[in-house]
């Protein structure tokens, strides 16, 4: 099954010299991403959720086979914390789809110190137009639990394994997609840090196991300091053949 690494976004300045030459347009970046990976997480969506004509625009300049993830508003997942989602999931259901076969899948981080509610995330997840792939990122640990999972595997939503300072790495997969976000190695503070080796080498065994299980995965690194991202996901795509 398909394997995509990417990173979390792809604007980064001190990224020149890493991934982009000196001196290249902010503008012409994303076309330089797409030379060397074939999946990005967009994380401005988090902070202002694009038109849809910006959708369709991405649509059209992302080469074929390329996938994006779009992180879900924090409008609704910190602000609202999911209650009463009903018109930010018409406001991404009015746009989203626009960027047609390029939708990788819609990433709904939780805020931190939302605690566990299985009936406000089935009411979110039921309400979700078909067909959205969704991954779930859970940041308070009481979401640990194996009803939440049970309902994540109900409506085929995956749950976001993760890695990071301060995260619990479970290894589940809920769905058809195994989707993972690598946060940093270092246990403070978060997004920084670069995985070793054998991090890496322990990474890309559990992803050949998820791909031997018939699933797909998607993969992003966070770790965006000194280029980070960049240098772990080539190195893991490397491993990963």
């Amino acid at each position: 099954m398909a394997v995509h690494i990417g990173t979390s976004g792809w604007s980064y300045d001190h990224w020149n010299g890493v991934l982009y030459e000196q001196g290249l347009p902010k503008t012409k970046r994303l076309y330089r991403y797409t030379q060397e990976f074939d999946t990005v997480e967009l994380n401005t969506s988090f902070y202002h959720w694009p038109r849809a004509t910006a959708f369709a625009r991405w649509r059209d300049e992302l080469p074929e086979g390329f996938l994006m993830t779009v992180k879900a508003p924090r409008g609704l997942t910190h602000a609202r914390r999911l209650r009463n989602p009903e018109q930010w999931i018409e406001r991404i259901a009015d746009s989203w789809p626009e960027l047609g076969d390029r939708r990788a899948a819609l990433l709904v981080q939780l805020h931190p110190g939302l605690q566990r509610d299985e009936a406000r995330l089935e009411h979110f997840l039921k309400l979700l137009p078909e067909p959205t792939a969704v991954a779930v990122e859970f940041r308070h640990p009481s979401w640990d639990a194996p009803a939440v999972y049970d309902l994540l595997e109900r409506y085929g939503a995956a749950y976001v394994v993760m890695s990071g300072a301060g995260m619990p790495c479970v290894l589940r997969a809920t769905a058809e997609l195994v989707y993972v976000r690598l946060h940093g190695p270092d246990d403070s503070p978060l997004y920084a840090g670069s995985y070793s080796p054998a991090d890496l080498r322990w990474w890309a065994q559990r992803i050949d196991e998820w791909r031997q299980q018939g699933r797909s995965v998607l993969v992003y690194f966070n770790n965006d300091g000194g280029g980070n991202a960049v240098r772990n996901a080539r190195d893991l795509r490397a491993l990963l053949g």
